[in-house]
């Protein structure tokens, strides 16, 4: 049995408790969520640290390092918290073991170019992604073809776009260059010009929401809206890179996104300006 260890800020959220189920059913039974840390019980009044793990059938550990040492991947969760990615990944990115870190992988470039770094000082296989780059949708796109891209979603910049930025980035397959921000009463649209002149909007609308996207293209243009179990497919990769230790995102695509994310949300705090994406 390959055993899985979950390093969280509080565990009772909607990752930790769907991901152990999927993972077993994946992988044919031969992986498990066997171990888990949270540095503190759901503020949200969900269930505590002890009794997540007491319902999960999870061993509950007390530190980083004993969910390290007592399992043979890892996954980094906080996706709603990523402040606090920079003490939850410390200790797993030096572990040589192979560690997934759930979205967002970094609060800005600078973090995430030291998460990288630390990784590859160790030999550490890592990588971080949206579930949304799974989406068969996304995935048949011929991308040779693309001239520009507009994209929503639900959400907000800072937890949710990535859901977007990483679809549009894997797609366009360059970095960005500038970005605009256009924020309204119930959500914000971004501008986003790319280093080779192309562009794409990326809008994130408050409450409900489909994830959608028209494609200008050549020879013809094409419309998606996301129906696919991208969960499933995430779930895929996952199981697979903790099999081969092969991460199924470049590092150098994730630094492009987190640079976008970034420059997103300086633009959000400087509307109707053109912000630099940072290198």
């Amino acid at each position: 049995m390959f055993s899985i260890g979950f390093i969280d800020y509080f565990l009772d959220e909607w990752h930790a408790n769907n991901y152990p189920e999927w993972i077993r059913a994946k992988s044919g039974g031969t992986m498990s969520v066997t171990h888990a840390y949270a540095m503190i019980d759901s503020p949200k009044g969900g269930r505590g640290t002890e009794g997540w793990c007491r319902e999960m059938g999870v061993q509950r550990c007390r530190t980083i390092d004993e969910v390290i040492r007592s399992c043979d991947g890892l996954v980094v969760l906080s996706p709603d918290n990523v402040e606090m990615h920079e003490q939850l990944c410390g200790q797993p990115l030096r572990s040589g073991k192979p560690v997934y870190v759930d979205k967002v992988f970094a609060p800005d470039l600078a973090a995430a170019k030291r998460f990288f770094k630390l990784a590859d000082e160790s030999g550490t296989p890592c990588y971080s992604a949206s579930a949304l780059r799974y989406a068969r949708e996304y995935r048949s796109v011929p991308r040779a073809g693309i001239q520009a891209i507009s994209s929503w979603g639900p959400g907000d910049i800072d937890s949710y776009s990535v859901h977007q930025l990483e679809p549009v980035v894997m797609l366009m397959g360059v970095p960005a260059e500038r970005v605009l921000a256009l924020p309204g009463r119930n959500g914000v649209s971004l501008s986003i010009v790319f280093v080779d002149g192309r562009w794409a909007t990326v809008s994130c609308f408050a409450g409900e929401s489909p994830f959608a996207m028209n494609l200008c293209m050549e020879p013809q243009n094409a419309a998606i809206h996301v129906e696919s179990a991208f969960f499933e497919e995430f779930t895929a990769a996952l199981v697979a890179f903790f099999i081969d230790g092969k991460p199924s995102v470049p590092h150098e695509e994730t630094l492009w996104i987190m640079a976008l994310r970034e420059a997103g949300m300086r633009a959000l705090a400087n509307p109707c300006e053109w912000i630099s994406a940072p290198r």
